[in-house]
């Protein structure tokens, strides 16, 4: 699939995490600071990809040449379903290269994340944010995302001060309501 100016995208496979390791260490350091899993740890990355039981299926590689010289992963989306009582809810996460970051890429993967959602069933979809990243919440305000809890001091970045978290929600349900009222099922699908 093609989109957002000549990227494609295309699922997480084996033998990725090269690319994916490279595509990660160009993410600021403060941007990583808030990343759940240590993204620069080889073995980390490698299990995504090349562990059948642990391969995220439903992770989308973005790749594309920002500089025209040479393709190379230019963002990442994963949802992660979750589990028990909250196996109706997924996760959410975004990752756009500092060198593409305004041209749309964001808002083409996290829009790919909710067809993936869809596409499992699920009927609720949340992202976290950390409070002052104010370009990515109206980010996902903007796809209908909406604030469901704030979290103070839930983060702490590597220089050890607490920042406050911000927990967004789609009702994923309620868009393919929307989506079906419209006559428009067909363009998530």
């Amino acid at each position: 699939m093609s989109d957002a100016g000549g990227v494609s995208f295309r699922p997480v496979g084996t033998g990725d995490a090269a690319a994916l390791s490279a595509f990660f260490a160009r993410v600021p350091e403060g941007d990583r600071t808030f990343f759940k899993e240590d993204v620069l740890h080889g073995p980390t990355v490698a299990s995504w990809t090349d562990d059948p039981r642990n391969r995220r299926s439903l992770a989308v590689i973005a790749e594309g040449a920002p500089d025209r010289v040479v393709d190379r992963v230019v963002g990442y989306v994963a949802v992660f379903p979750g589990l028990g009582w909250s196996s109706h809810v997924g996760e959410l996460r975004v990752v756009v290269d500092p060198d593409v970051r305004g041209r749309g890429l964001g808002r083409a993967l996290a829009r790919r994340g909710l067809q993936e959602a869809l596409a499992l069933g699920l009927t609720k979809l949340v992202v976290e944010v950390v409070a002052d990243q104010t370009a990515s919440i109206g980010l996902f305000q903007s796809l209908g995302f909406e604030a469901e809890a704030l979290l103070r001091d839930q983060v702490r970045n590597r220089d050890g001060e607490l920042r406050d978290l911000i927990v967004l929600a789609h009702s994923a349900e309620a868009l393919w309501s929307t989506m079906a009222t419209l006559g428009l099922e067909d363009e998530l699908g």
